[in-house]
């Protein structure tokens, strides 16, 4: 590991501990050239798959998008930056255990478009209306009226409320 300050490989650890969610390990250390302390993270290296375009063309998966995808459709909506990664947790989960190569952009969409449907129904909209590309009022008014027909039919209780995380 290089120093960030001197750039010199050689260095010790001085402290290692368990992150929050375990997820990875925080390392303190010292460098041996220039004696100033930094700290490094490690985590396990995660396989994603590629994600195949709708024209064919194949790109590495990149949660970026997906949170900036997700926070452009939750923009002014009461879904809190948490929710939107543990929404993007739970895709990434989803494809690590489809244990597939390559997985097409449209599973991704479709489950984006499921995970908004239950946490925040104008972000799904919002999301649904670019996602599905309408072309006119028409098909924006269908996709309302499912969710009216949806909204009629579910128990007046919690029937407004976002899921929060």
């Amino acid at each position: 590991m290089k120093c960030p300050f001197c750039h010199e490989t050689d260095n010790r650890v001085i402290d290692s501990r368990l992150s929050k969610d375990s997820n990875m390990i925080r390392r303190r250390r010292e460098c041996s050239d220039c004696n100033r302390r930094f700290t490094t993270y490690e985590r396990v290296e995660e396989m994603m798959p590629l994600v195949v375009k709708k024209d064919g063309r194949r790109e590495s998966y990149d949660r970026i998008k997906i949170i900036n995808g997700l926070k452009r459709a939750c923009e002014k909506r009461p879904v809190s930056i948490n929710t939107i990664e543990a929404i993007a947790d739970r895709i990434e989960r989803n494809l690590q255990e489809r244990g597939e190569k390559e997985i097409p952009s449209s599973v991704i969409g479709e489950t984006l478009m499921r995970e908004l449907h239950d946490t925040d129904q104008v972000a799904y909209v919002r999301f649904a209306s670019v996602y599905r590309s309408f072309k006119d009022i028409n098909e924006f008014m269908v996709e309302l009226e499912e969710l009216i027909k949806e909204r009629k039919s579910m128990p007046a209780t919690n029937s407004t409320r976002p899921r929060r995380e």
